[in-house]
Order: C-alpha cells, then sequence, then structure tokens
C-alpha cells in the first residue's frame, strides 16, 4: 500500500475506509465535531455506550457509516499518555494495519491529527508505512511453476494534512518508510526462498538484475578469479558443494563526487548451511536457507539507498556459497590461507560463516571505505543472549557501534553491543596455525566477532550478529527482513 498525504479533509469522499484517531477525552466527539454531526453523533453514541473509550489501540468498526463517503469507519484510541514512544506508537500503527487487511481494504484515508500531537508527522508517517508495509507483505516465490500466494494489488492510504507544509513532512517521511518496507521485502523474499532456488549463481543474478533497475555498478567474481586473489578460506566452504561460490560487488554512488569514500556493507551470503563434515542435527535444517540473512538485508539497504537517492557512496560485498558435507569438504583439523596471508585452523566446519567473511573483508579494504559493517547469522549464541529482540554488535570503533545502536533506536531495528577483549582473542589460539575458526563453548558470538577483527584492522569497523533477529521468533519460521532498518538508518544518518 502506497502511502500518500495530502492537505485536505474531505468527509463525503468516495473511499474503501476512512481512519480517525481521537484522545481519550470526557467528550470525544469533541475532537471531530463535523463527523459526529454528519454521521448521526456516531462518536458520541458510541461513547455514551461505553463501546469507545479511545484507550491505546482500541478500535471500533462502523460498517456503512450514514452521511460519508467512506465504506467503513473505523474509529483507533490514542490513549491517554501525554505522549507516545516510538515503540508503542508503532504498536498502534501495527494494530490498525493489521485491522485494514482483515477487511481487505484497498484505499483508506486517515485523520491521524490526534497521533501527531502524540508524536509528530514524520514519526507517524514513517512507521505507519513500515506497518501497513509490513502487513501486507506476501511471499512471491521465484519459480512461475512454485505455488504461491500473489502480491496484493497496488492499493493506496491517503494521510489527512492540516496544511501543505505538514504534508510535505508527512510525504518525505512517508517515502523513508516505503523505501525501507521494500527494502524488506526483498530481503524477506530472498531469504524465504528454497535453498535449491537461491543459490549463490541466483543470488548473483538478484544483484545484476538489482543493478539494472536502480543504477548500480555490479561485478560478480567466479571461484577462478577468488582463486588468483588467495581467497582460500572462501573457496574451502564451497569445495563440498557442487554449487559454484560467488562474490558479489555492488557499488551504489549517489554522492555529489563519485569518488567519495563508500561505506561499506558485507553480509554474509551462505546460502544453505549443513554444517559441512560437521553436520547439524535434522530437526529444523530447512531453516539454514536463512544462512543468507545478512546477504539479503545488504540488498533490501541498497535497494532503499537507491529509492530515496541517498546522496553517499555505498558498496556492498557479498560472499556466497553453501556449505555442504563431501569427498572434498573441509575436515576438523584442515589449515586453509586466508587472503590476508594469515592461516587458520578449522575446528568446527559449522562455523563457516566467518571463513567467507574475512575474506571479504580483506577484499573490501581496496575501497578505502570510510566504515565497514558485516552482517551475519554468524552465532546461535547470540540468541541466547539477546533472544529474537535484538541483533549483538562489536567493533574496533565506538564511534561506528553507537552510530549503529543510535541507528537501531530510530528504526527500532534494535542492536546491544557485546565487547571484544584481548581476553575473548586468547580462545583463538592455534597449535597450527595463526588463528583458529572456533574459540570454544563459551562466549561464541564475542569470539566469533574477534575472530573478524583480525581482518579489519586496517579499517573503522562493526560487525552485526543477527542469528536471533533475521528470522523466527515471533515471526515464525520466515525471515522479518531485519537488518534492512538499521542498515538504511544508519546510511541516512551519514548523510
Amino acid at each position: 500500500m502506497k502511502i500518500q498525504a495530502k492537505a485536505t479533509q474531505n468527509y463525503q469522499a468516495k473511499t474503501d475506509c476512512l481512519v480517525v484517531a481521537l484522545k481519550p477525552l470526557k467528550n470525544i466527539a469533541a475532537q471531530c465535531a463535523e463527523l459526529n454531526a454528519i454521521t448521526g453523533k456516531v462518536v458520541s453514541r458510541l461513547q455514551k455506550a461505553e463501546q469507545f473509550s479511545a484507550k491505546k489501540a482500541q478500535i471500533v468498526n462502523i460498517a456503512v457509516p450514514e452521511g460519508i463517503g467512506a465504506k467503513q469507519l473505523l474509529l483507533i484510541g490514542t490513549g491517554d499518555e501525554k505522549s507516545l514512544d516510538t515503540e508503542a506508537l508503532r504498536d498502534l500503527l501495527t494494530s490498525l494495519a493489521k485491522q485494514l487487511k482483515a477487511l481487505k481494504v484497498n484505499e483508506v484515508s486517515l485523520d491521524l491529527q490526534a497521533l501527531f500531537t502524540k508524536s509528530d508527522v514524520e514519526t507517524v508517517s514513517r512507521h505507519l508505512a513500515e506497518a501497513i508495509g509490513e502487513s501486507d507483505y506476501v511471499y512471491v516465490p521465484a519459480p512461475k511453476s512454485v505455488r504461491g500466494a500473489k502480491a496484493n494489488k497496488e492499493s493506496k492510504a491517503i494521510l489527512w494534512c492540516k496544511d501543505a507544509k505538514q504534508a510535505s513532512a508527512a510525504r518525505k517521511a512517508a517515502g523513508i518508510g516505503n523505501a525501507i518496507n521494500n527494502g524488506k521485502s526483498l530481503a524477506k523474499n530472498l531469504a524465504n526462498m528454497p535453498g535449491n532456488v537461491c543459490t549463490p549463481t541466483f543470488l548473483a543474478s538478484q544483484a545484476k538484475k538489482l543493478g539494472r533497475s536502480h543504477g548500480l555498478k555490479v561485478k560478480v567474481l567466479n571461484e577462478k578469479e577468488m582463486d588468483a586473489l588467495g581467497m582460500g578460506s572462501l573457496l574451502s566452504v564451497s569445495k563440498g558443494s557442487r554449487e559454484p561460490a560467488k562474490l558479489i560487488v555492488m557499488e551504489y554512488k549517489g554522492a555529489k563526487n563519485p569518488k567519495e569514500a563508500p561505506h561499506a556493507l558485507v553480509g554474509k551470503g551462505l546460502t544453505f548451511d549443513a554444517g559441512g563434515i560437521s553436520l547439524k542435527p535434522a530437526g529444523k535444517m530447512d531453516e539454514m536457507k536463512y544462512d543468507m540473512c545478512g546477504a539479503a538485508s545488504v540488498f533490501g539497504a541498497v535497494l532503499a539507498a537507491a529509492e530515496m537517492k541517498l546522496p553517499i557512496n555505498v558498496v556492498a560485498v557479498i560472499p556466497s556459497s553453501e556449505n555442504l558435507p563431501d569427498g572434498i569438504a573441509n575436515k576438523p583439523g584442515d589449515v586453509v590461507t586466508s587472503m590476508s596471508g594469515q592461516t587458520i585452523e578449522i575446528l568446527n566446519t559449522d562455523a563457516e560463516g566467518r571463513l567467507i567473511l574475512c575474506d571479504a573483508l580483506t577484499y573490501t579494504q581496496r575501497f578505502k571505505p570510510q566504515t565497514v559493517i558485516d552482517i551475519a547469522t554468524l552465532t546461535g549464541a547470540v540468541i541466547v543472549a539477546l533472544g529474537h529482540q535484538t541483533a549483538g554488535v562489536m567493533g574496533n570503533d565506538q564511534g561506528v557501534i553507537d552510530d549503529l545502536i543510535a541507528a537501531g533506536e530510530t528504526s527500532l531495528d534494535h542492536a546491544w553491543q557485546l565487547p571484544i577483549k584481548e581476553t575473548y582473542k586468547r580462545q583463538l589460539k592455534s597449535e597450527f596455525a595463526d588463528l583458529a575458526n572456533i574459540g570454544g563453548p563459551s562466549a561464541g558470538s564475542i569470539t566469533a566477532g574477534s575472530f573478524l577483527s583480525y581482518f579489519t584492522e586496517d579499517f573503522r569497523w562493526a560487525h552485526l550478529d543477527i542469528a536471533g533477529t533475521a528470522w523466527g521468533g515471533a515471526a515464525g519460521k520466515r525471515a522479518t527482513g531485519r537488518a534492512v532498518p538499521i542498515l538504511t538508518q544508519y546510511l541516512i544518518d551519514r548523510c
């Protein structure tokens, strides 16, 4: 549903649904005297009958109301708090979006002035767009032969504003929400695809498609080219699969100076992870198609940046492979040489994400980036620490970490800092190589981040572990589209 904003208020306009937000006053109808009068004092009657008190997120539906052009009238309460924080506002708008979906509304007009005064027009408009987009999302499979739900027809929501200035602010904010929602939808679609469809080769083809549609420079390195660069760590992971690995590079140039140093996003693109020789248990192994959610979120953030035409340069680097058991697959105890020249003892082949990321991070150096953020469904340990609500963040630059956390607060895609210290790095000591790829059973998320830190010493870097937030939890067995909001907000803030 596309969000529009207009300096208008027309109760006679033909529409599927009219939504009016109201505060819980002694006389609720006083806020909408004209609407109350032309509908036979429906608001007054509902309050008198104690059927509507305007408590927070209370929704009353009046079907075929008299006196107005809408087929449905929804009254939604704002609650009696003087102000609503962004979390509470988003919850309220999510309830509204679900109601609109249940009613199969194709066009809706919204009078949310009562919410603007409890928050602000920009925050309401942005999160309205995201809430409606989240509710409207339908997984669209790639192959036409696969059965699946069809995408909704283009629908629209018209946000009523008091004047042209407010409408302009609402349109700009809704544009951000729409772009983030489009990025999330792309990320969810890629992640939800089965592993036999979304392969490294397919992911590369989607990058080229995005490049054509949004003017990106796209380069895809094959295994021969990666081998020539010395990416022994990345290529060791793909040896067990018949699907060739790819290194996908997308460049968005929105800055006035095309040579301005970019901000780099490095996304783990493990399109299926069986664990390799260190085979995962069969239960829930199907969910390992989601091990490319880091890459998917990078796709989504780049799409959002391009749609908003952000005045910034961004480079996206996505190492992509499968991790399967085979006669030539990595074995516990094998030693491989990374692109950086550092050797790695593979103690557990299921700790493969860091093996493909480390070479991608080294490759990213050639772009001389201002900042580098890698995004990965890296460790189950982060779910133990932070659940499905919050991503783990760590890095070598406190400023970048703080900026990411702040972006998470704005976008409601939260992250929490975990430490990287020498005491944790010592857990990665190996008798046979420069590093071991695991650090033992304790502090798994931190030692994974500590491993990556050895490949990021030459730039400002932060690592987002999204294993708990990218899929599952309240979303069930499906992708959430995170970390598109936090990454997009981080890029917006850099502008």
